[in-house]
């Protein structure tokens, strides 16, 4: 469910009320958490947390780096987390981390889905958005692409 929405203003406003309060709750978490250089955009039909081509202008489709997003989906919400579902080690402390509180636990191949706020880890969910500051997500989809390519030459 993509939205054609160009601004988070736009985006929040199309939203049912109770998905606009716990999509803005989890919003304002990855905004305090968030670590400096990334930008938040509306980008794939999405909140989006990304480099911006300014940093990093040579990416593998033309489009900024997407570090995190945020979105509602026709039947829950999810919280992309590219950068901790890119690295095996994190994505299984991640993982651990949301499974230890106890609350239900439903991922995707990239993202952490939920009904309610209640159902999302916050606080993992925090620590997972402050994890890697800008200069070290971008060297790590460097060296992710690099892995790529070589496999590709193969």
């Amino acid at each position: 469910m993509q939205s054609k929405a160009a601004t988070v203003e736009e985006y929040l406003a199309e939203l049912p009320e109770d998905r606009r309060e716990a999509i803005s709750a989890v919003r304002e978490l990855i905004l305090k958490k968030l670590p400096k250089g990334y930008e938040e955009s509306m980008n794939w039909g999405m909140i989006a947390y990304e480099v911006p081509l300014s940093v990093n202008p040579e990416t593998y489709n033309g489009q900024p780096l997407s570090y995190a997003a945020l979105a509602s989906q026709k039947n829950y919400m999810s919280v992309y987390l590219s950068a901790i579902y890119m690295d095996d080690e994190a994505r299984e402390e991640f993982e651990a981390a949301c499974q230890a509180t106890g609350k239900r636990f439903d991922c995707g191949k990239s993202c952490v889905r939920f009904r309610k706020l209640e159902d999302l880890p916050l606080e993992v969910i925090g620590d997972a958005i402050a994890k890697f500051p800008m200069k070290e997500f971008i060297e790590r989809v460097e060296r992710v692409h690099s892995v790529r390519k070589a496999r590709k030459k193969k």
